[in-house]
């Protein structure tokens, strides 16, 4: 049938024409994610509209640089080829790249990234940890040659020119620039003289910014022992380590201020002031004490000093007296005690108690004798009824009355079904027996 294709012929052919349409290779579309399901490594769902549904696969590799998660119901723009899948004869789109409809794929991951942190408790209040009021070295991960550093350093110069302040000069914007932020924290982590540290750069794109955005610099902040004050962009600007870090800035400025809370003209005004009240209060207190002690001068306790210990005495002859008292009214009581003591052991007396069980063991000897008497009887009569019960099932009585006994190979015949003809039979008599042979059997009509 050289007219009819086979459905082999056919498909082979439509992939051939789906290969190599120029308008197929590269097809920018736009769809709603239905039926996905994250899988281990290459993705299958579907992209539909109102009308129509196509199939779409991205590859392992695709899916990993997409920087967002696909998610069920959520409106895309991809762009991939189209091809024909020759065993089932469908078709499908394979996406090479994708993005959210109308947001931007980074505003996307900020919000995944975001939600999956948080659920995992990284932004909550309880792991904050408090800045130090004195920190005496302050650390500062950011670029080497940005604008933060000199406002830093100015901001802390001026507030406690004392302080030192420890750079990490570090990569913030571009790659490789969030692996090197969460090294340096890491790194700063490992001196024990920091007191404070604090991460930022200034202000940029959401691009720029995106270093600070990165899962790694996040669990590298929260894992600080050293409490950590972000300062990145401006203050617009938000990233997940201002969410994360101890506390947050506005600007470099604002960050530095943070770290030292407190100015040293702050500290010494304070420390004068502490001084003066000090000063005040002991020289009140010297002269509360002085007064005090010009009146006990002129009391009358020394003038007549005997009056101090008149009290005691009175107070010395009353518990002596009450002593008295008591030592009496404790002998007259162990004394009743010990009546009362002397009266229950006499009650208690073992004489009268062996008495009592000497009578209670002659009742028992006598009821004891009485039950054996009377059990001897019973067993001795019981003995007795049955030896003669025995003797009535003796044999040679039974033939001493004139009855025989027939045996057949050393069995007794109790029945006529038992005997054979010309068979030997033995008969027990009185004073003997015979042996026979037996010529006939009749059985007795029933």
């Amino acid at each position: 049938m050289p007219d009819y294709l086979s459905v082999s012929s056919l498909t082979k052919y439509l992939k051939l024409k789906f290969d190599r349409d120029p308008y197929l290779e590269r097809v920018y579309l736009t769809g709603q994610v239905s039926n996905f399901r994250k899988r281990p490594s290459h993705q299958y769902f579907s992209l539909k509209d109102e009308k129509a549904v196509i199939q779409a696969t991205v590859w392992a590799g695709v899916y990993r640089s997409l920087g967002f998660e696909l998610e069920e119901g959520m409106k895309v723009n991809v762009i991939g080829r189209i091809q024909l899948y020759e065993p089932s004869g469908s078709y499908s789109i394979i996406i090479e790249k994708a993005e959210p409809d109308g947001i931007g794929a980074l505003a996307i991951q900020f919000e995944q990234l975001k939600k999956k942190l948080g659920d995992e408790g990284l932004f909550q209040e309880k792991f904050k940890q408090p800045l130090p009021q004195f920190p005496q070295k302050i650390g500062v991960v950011t670029s080497q040659s940005g604008a933060v550093i000199r406002d830093i350093i100015t901001t802390v110069s001026r507030r406690f020119p004392d302080r030192e302040v420890v750079l990490y000069p570090t990569k913030v914007q571009g790659d490789g620039a969030a692996m090197e932020i969460a090294q340096n924290i890491r790194r700063a982590n490992e001196r024990e003289d920091l007191d404070v540290l604090i991460i930022g750069r200034g202000g940029g794109s959401i691009e720029d910014l995106w270093a600070f955005n990165e899962e790694e610099v996040v669990r590298a902040i929260f894992e600080s022992r050293i409490p950590i004050i972000s300062s990145v962009g401006h203050e617009t600007d938000t990233t997940l380590a201002d969410f994360v870090a101890d506390r947050r800035a506005a600007t470099p400025t604002a960050a530095a201020e943070l770290a030292t809370p407190v100015t040293k003209l702050d500290v010494l005004s304070h420390l004068k002031q502490q001084e003066n009240r000090m000063s005040k209060a002991v020289g009140n207190r010297l002269v509360y004490h002085r007064e005090r002690l010009e009146k006990l001068v002129h009391s009358v306790i020394f003038r007549q000093p005997e009056r101090l210990y008149d009290a005691y005495l009175q107070k010395l002859d009353h518990l002596q007296l009450r002593m008295k008292q008591s030592i009496s009214e404790y002998r007259n009581e162990s004394k009743r005690r010990a009546q009362v003591l002397e009266q229950r052991l006499l009650a208690c007396s073992p004489l009268q108690k062996i008495a009592l069980y000497q009578e209670k063991l002659g009742q028992q000897q006598r009821l004891l004798q009485q039950q054996m008497s009377m059990i001897y009887k019973q067993k001795e009569a019981e003995v007795k009824r049955l030896a003669d019960s025995l003797l009535m099932l003796d044999t040679s009585r039974i033939v001493a009355r004139g009855y025989a006994i027939v045996a057949q190979n050393g069995h007794v015949v109790d029945s006529v079904h038992k005997v054979q003809r010309e068979e030997n039979a033995t008969i027990q008599l009185r004073d003997g027996q015979v042996e026979v042979e037996v010529k006939d059997v009749k059985t007795k009509e029933i």
